[in-house]
């Protein structure tokens, strides 16, 4: 796989890079526990993410429903202190005879942009999961950064507006996901390596999905805005951060 290829759009899309302070601290062992959890949370809130612009924007009653079900039994265990179910299982039931269906050709494209989405956030949540299992890491509920709330908090509050918004937040965060899986992978065992390096494709054509939705929802250029989020996610990044997470800033 040409790793190289896939993270040079990335790069270019975001307005900043990794500081190098955060590499440093993510990189001690001593703090994988963290990440690792922290990773898992974040992969079950994209797709959550995900869900919520499906069911909000064209889902009839009966897709969101199902897609609903896809969801329950992952956030009973992260935010519920609910048993741990069977992941594999789990993820082998998802299928496309649930998948919500629309006349609108935009919304069948959201429709199917997302729901990928949501089978591979899933589908990486419980790899997260494993490679936890597999180091004896036991899951401890954590607190989430300032990162995702730093950016929504400026996301306009009238349609199409906040949809266009909000897109284009999520392609940031898929891009800085992307970033930070090429920026951690070298400091990291064999097994992990090889992990963080694969999802690198998915994430990265999920920024892409992201954009190309809200420009086509948008009767204007959507650069103007892309630029806005693109400096608030740069500043969230680059800027002092009490909290140590996947997404967060400078080590403070």
């Amino acid at each position: 796989m040409d790793y190289p290829q896939i993270l040079a759009p990335v790069l270019n899309f975001l307005q900043c890079p990794t500081p190098q302070a955060w590499i440093d601290k993510a990189r001690d062992p001593a703090n994988l526990p963290l990440l690792l959890t922290d990773h898992m949370v974040c992969e079950l809130k994209a797709a959550q993410t995900a869900l919520l612009l499906v069911r909000k924007y064209v889902a009839d009653e009966s897709g969101a429903d199902a897609l609903l079900d896809w969801l329950r039994p992952y956030e009973v265990f992260t935010f519920r202190d609910g048993p741990e179910p069977d992941f594999i299982a789990l993820h082998k039931q998802i299928g496309k005879s649930v998948m919500p269906k629309t006349d609108d050709p935009w919304g069948q494209l959201l429709i199917d942009s997302m729901v990928l989405l949501i089978k591979e956030e899933l589908h990486h949540f419980w790899q997260v999961r494993e490679a936890m299992l597999a180091r004896d890491i036991p899951y401890v509920k954590i607190t989430a950064s300032r990162y995702a709330k730093g950016m929504l908090k400026e996301v306009r509050t009238h349609e199409p507006l906040t949809l266009i918004d909000k897109l284009i937040c999520g392609a940031y965060i898929e891009a800085r996901s992307c970033e930070r899986f090429a920026a951690l992978a070298p400091f990291l065992d064999d097994d992990l390596q090889k992990f963080y390096l694969s999802l690198q494709r998915s994430e990265a054509r999920h920024y892409q999905d992201y954009l190309t939705l809200a420009q086509q929802v948008s009767d204007n250029d959507i650069s103007p805005r892309v630029q806005l989020f693109g400096e608030i996610e740069a500043t969230l990044i680059s800027t002092p951060d009490h909290e140590f997470r996947f997404h967060s800033g400078v080590p403070a």
